[in-house]
């Protein structure tokens, strides 16, 4: 590809309304600030943070994290196999394996880096990866990777994947999708991924990242809430830094599987392990979402509540019963116009945008969360009614 002036790159960006800009957070929320953020000087409430259970901010969780940073400092210093492993490590894989009734669990530093060390640990040249058309940006990137032949198959179309893992000439290593869709909401239909994988012999990876925390009967998540075990989804990626608050991500599975990441997985091996602080830190969020069911019984009860208001309001709604609510907008240009409305009513709703979603697909995603108060949410739905009404 010709080399082109960046300038010219960056006006026809914006020029499609795409242009991305970060905006300053100057405080997050404190405990019992009810979800609410300061951004460029005004305080606002947030719509937009993946902090399901409200716990980011929660006294102990802050407590263990400063507590453990006076003991052992705030840098790991080095990767897990070298001298970056700690105590604080080695519980918190503990404690996520017997919270989510596997083997054993592996800490990464990101889940970007899990779902990459994962996909090119278990597939590679002459094999195939199959995935869903809406796999996070991370599945899509670790199947182009790992060097395997990168197969997508429709959006929740588990009979479409069963069909292309029967293909003999595919010779499918990996069939991996997100548990709960991050820009859409909706949960993927696992239990008939599950069948068809074990039926080829294919590994099922299920990247769990927002639904882990919040969906199940104990919130072990999307494959909980499928009535699904170990056996029928062997790899669980999960990340730290939604449901749970804090930072970073891990791999659960049979203790053989956790080896073979230990000895291949690049991203694992290669890199500065998370401080140990913010692995404290996650215990105490563990413990808590272990100890306070409520906390994901509100957040569901509060999205019950948006998605009867904002229907009855005539707002338009994706097919979602999880705390993300895509709001559908059809253009770049409508979204950040009601992203800019509802800054000026009081709230952060971040517009997304291609290639984050399908050009055409633009939305505004809300989240909801523990954090958040029933007349917050009421009027969040009265704003976005006036929003879509002149969208």
């Amino acid at each position: 590809m010709k080399r082109q002036p960046l300038e010219a790159t960056l006006a026809e960006i914006e020029r499609q309304h795409l242009r991305r800009r970060r905006a300053t957070v100057t405080a997050y929320p404190q405990a019992g600030s009810h979800a609410s953020v300061v951004i460029e000087g005004r305080r606002l409430v947030d719509f937009s943070s993946n902090d399901y259970l409200g716990l980011a901010a929660h006294p102990r969780v802050v407590a263990a994290m400063t507590d453990c940073a006076r003991a052992v400092g705030v840098g790991s210093g080095a990767s897990h196999l070298i001298s970056g492993h700690g105590r604080e490590h080695a519980a918190l894989e503990e404690e996520l394996a017997d919270f989510l009734g596997r083997e054993r669990a592996l800490l990464f530093s990101t889940g970007y880096m899990a779902n990459l060390g994962v996909v090119a640990a278990l597939a590679g040249r002459g094999e195939s990866v199959l995935l869903d058309r809406l796999s996070h940006a991370s599945l899509i990137d670790a199947g182009r990777l790992c060097g395997a032949r990168l197969r997508r198959y429709p959006h929740g179309d588990a009979e479409a994947a069963r069909q292309l893992l029967a293909d003999p000439a595919a010779r499918a290593a990996v069939l991996a999708t997100d548990g709960v869709f991050s820009m859409d909401g909706d949960v993927a239909p696992l239990a008939a991924l599950a069948q068809a994988a074990r039926a080829q012999g294919a590994w099922l990876v299920v990247d769990d990242a927002h639904g882990i925390g919040v969906l199940g009967a104990s919130g072990r998540g999307a494959v909980e809430a499928a009535g699904l075990d170990g056996e029928e989804v062997p790899v669980l990626v999960g990340t730290l830094g939604k449901a749970f608050g804090t930072f970073g991500a891990f791999v659960a599975g049979r203790d053989e599987l956790i080896e073979l990441l230990i000895q291949r997985a690049r991203p694992y091996i290669y890199t500065t392990a998370l401080p140990q602080p913010v692995a404290a830190a996650t215990r105490a969020a563990l413990g808590l979402a272990r100890q306070e069911r409520w906390r994901r019984e509100r957040a569901l009860a509060l999205t019950e509540r948006f998605r009867a208001a904002a229907r009855g309001a005539g707002v338009p709604l994706g097919d979602s019963v999880t705390p993300i609510q895509p709001v559908p907008l059809g253009s770049a240009h409508a979204a950040l116009r009601a992203q800019q409305a509802l800054l000026e009513a009081g709230f952060w709703v971040v517009a997304i945008r291609s290639p984050t979603v399908p050009a055409g697909k633009e939305r505004l995603r809300i989240t909801l969360s523990a954090g958040h108060e029933e007349r917050q949410v009421d009027a969040l739905v009265e704003s976005l009614a006036r929003v879509c009404a002149h969208a």
